[in-house]
């Protein structure tokens, strides 16, 4: 048996999508979570994310990120909206995610719920590797958690009812399987 107890770091971005009829005057954002714990013991995975520690990292284009495509007033701007206004992390402080990981057909997935502001729904995670790294991603429309999608101008401007979370947990070249058989568990976090 293995035991991987050490912390290890997670990288945890969050992506929104533009739409409206002015959409072209703002952008697809890509934003961090600094306050975020996650655990996998056995095939039990838990995790938690502070709602107010999302900090924007810049415009997102597909897979490149422009880090000076908003100043950083904007960026706080962005900021103070999205744990203010959307997230509402002085009554909603935690984001938690709990599930299973299992194998079908050569995929690994998580199969579990989220609990977002409040309201806890299904959610599946699909699960990669990249190198030594296990890319975690999921895909959910905020409303579902009784979000309603940003909108600024009377709706001219206003964010997708869809938000992607990809993490990239860094293994130091574990396999998934010593990570799953790890006795006293694995521990990344973000900061």
């Amino acid at each position: 048996m293995y035991a991987l107890a050490m912390p290890w770091h997670a990288d945890i971005r969050v992506f929104t999508f533009k739409d409206g009829l002015l959409a072209r005057l703002t952008h697809d954002l890509r934003l961090s979570a600094h306050d975020a714990a996650i655990d996998l013991k056995g095939s039990l995975v838990r995790a938690r994310f502070g709602a107010g520690s999302l900090r924007v990292d810049g415009v997102a284009h597909d897979e490149r990120i422009d880090l000076a495509g908003l100043s950083d007033h904007d960026k706080h701007k962005v900021e103070n909206t999205v744990r203010d206004e959307i997230l509402q992390a002085t009554a909603f402080a935690d984001i938690r995610f709990e599930g299973q990981v299992s194998q079908a057909d050569d995929q690994q997935r998580i199969d579990g719920s989220l609990e977002l502001h409040g309201i806890r729904h299904a959610l599946q995670v699909a699960v990669s590797r990249d190198g030594d790294t296990l890319v975690a991603e999921a895909s959910f429309a905020p409303s579902s958690f009784g979000i309603a999608p940003y909108k600024a101008l009377a709706g001219a401007i206003r964010l997708q009812d869809r938000v992607v979370v990809r993490l990239r947990l860094h293994t130091d070249g574990q396999t998934s399987a010593a990570l799953l058989a790890a006795a006293d568990g694995v521990h990344w976090t973000a900061s």
